[in-house]
């Protein structure tokens, strides 16, 4: 056995091959061999080193170094920048701060919190309760929350209506929130007929059977002044930012033009640019009630207004209408299935973008966590730095408060 061993180990060294156990000495076979170190020396010596030793055939080609180490020539080695964490904070591309976080909150008019079973962690608020849920987002750096609310059955109609009432659920919270927080936080709102239609649609449905598949129509300009309406009450109780959900053709310039008028010209509009007709928004229907009814004349489906989503060129046009009529940001919903939108309108427009990290993504997250599947923490703040790689400079996300606590434990 002793023999053979000095032989192989001769034989690879005079035919060019590698073997890490003769490599590892820390001298080269040539200073090895003048000092009178036999290849079964070497051999002996390599096990007494560090590096581990493998025990598999020699490989040819490799080089050594003066070392006598493996050597695979290159200059360019990516890895010494990811050494440890000094290094690798240092070149660090992209980092999720709290600040970068918008906090939806679902809001009812009754006297307890509701759990929303396909949303864990998820409650429709009481007013009280998202009192305190505001403030406890400030404390952890969250300075921007949007507002979600579920309205009682007998205020929903299809011209919506309610949805302007100055003395009604959202106007109310608006005040409430900033006579105690003022300008602590940013108070965003949600522009969109659907919490407040019998038809659970973003738009008024006619009563003809001239839309798609023989239902009634989505009623773009008409609604459009609902949503003017709807915009101008919430600025007038204190909003900061009004947020049109709809995807109705023109609303971005009306509600511009609207806001000034009423001398708003300070509250912003975010675009729900690319708005997709997405399966991923169940959870947040079921918070709201706010899905097309099966017994009105709606279409049964938002995609005579919510993008395909097979398109993607197609968003670069939403992109171009919103910016010229006057939004301050354009926001990508749902987020994680359409990174290449985010970075699609990241490369073509100056507009800061914003991602919608929605209902079922958040959902699809929190069953696997629960099952033991993955790490909650870990895939969470994952998802988020990905919304800010791809080029989101907000993030809507209903992790925003635990998020934000995870980050700051570091």
């Amino acid at each position: 056995m002793l023999r053979t061993v000095v032989v192989l180990a001769s034989l690879s060294i005079a035919h060019g091959f590698v073997g890490s156990s003769m490599l590892r000495t820390g001298f080269s076979p040539r200073t090895l061999r003048a000092q009178g170190i036999s290849s079964l020396q070497m051999v002996a010596e390599a096990d007494k080193n560090l590096i581990p030793v493998t025990k598999g055939e020699p490989v040819w080609g490799l080089k050594t170094n003066q070392q006598g180490t493996i050597w695979v020539p290159q200059r360019a080695r990516p890895r010494r920048n990811r050494k440890n964490e000094g290094i690798r904070s240092m070149t660090r591309e992209n980092e999720v701060k709290p600040s970068n976080f918008i906090y939806p909150l679902f809001v009812h008019t009754g006297d307890s919190n509701e759990e929303i079973a396909s949303m864990p962690g998820a409650f429709r608020h009481t007013t009280d309760s998202v009192m305190k849920e505001v403030g406890e987002a400030i404390a952890e750096g969250v300075s921007n929350v949007i507002l979600f609310p579920k309205i009682p059955e007998e205020l929903k109609t299809n011209s919506a209506d309610e949805c302007y009432n100055p003395d009604g659920l959202v106007p109310e919270l608006i005040s409430n929130i900033k006579d105690k927080y003022g300008g602590k936080v940013n108070i965003w709102t949600d522009v969109a007929l659907d919490p407040y239609s019998d038809q659970g649609h973003d738009g008024m449905v006619s009563s003809d059977k001239r839309g798609d598949g023989g239902a009634g129509r989505i009623m773009n300009d008409e609604t459009i002044e609902q949503l003017c309406r709807q915009s101008i009450a919430q600025a007038r109780a204190g909003a900061d930012v009004v947020a049109p959900s709809d995807m109705m053709d023109g609303r971005i310039g009306a509600i511009r033009d609207a806001l000034d008028s009423e001398g708003f010209t300070d509250v912003s509009i975010v675009a729900y640019t690319a708005k997709y007709a997405s399966a991923f928004y169940g959870p947040f229907r079921d918070a709201l009630d706010s899905a097309p009814r099966e017994s009105s004349n709606a279409p049964r489906n938002k995609k005579t207004y919510q993008m395909d989503p097979a398109n993607s060129r197609e968003a670069l046009i939403e992109a171009h209408l919103d910016a010229s009529e006057g939004a301050d940001m354009l926001m990508v919903k749902p987020g994680m299935p359409y990174l290449d939108i985010i970075k699609l309108l990241k490369d073509n427009t100056n507009l800061p973008i914003s991602a919608y990290h929605v209902s079922g993504e958040y959902a699809m997250l929190k069953a696997a966590a629960e099952k033991g599947w993955v790490n909650e923490k870990d895939v969470a703040l994952e998802t988020l730095l990905c919304f800010k790689r791809a080029g989101a400079d907000a993030i809507l996300t209903y992790y925003a408060k635990q998020a934000a606590r995870w980050l700051n434990e570091y």
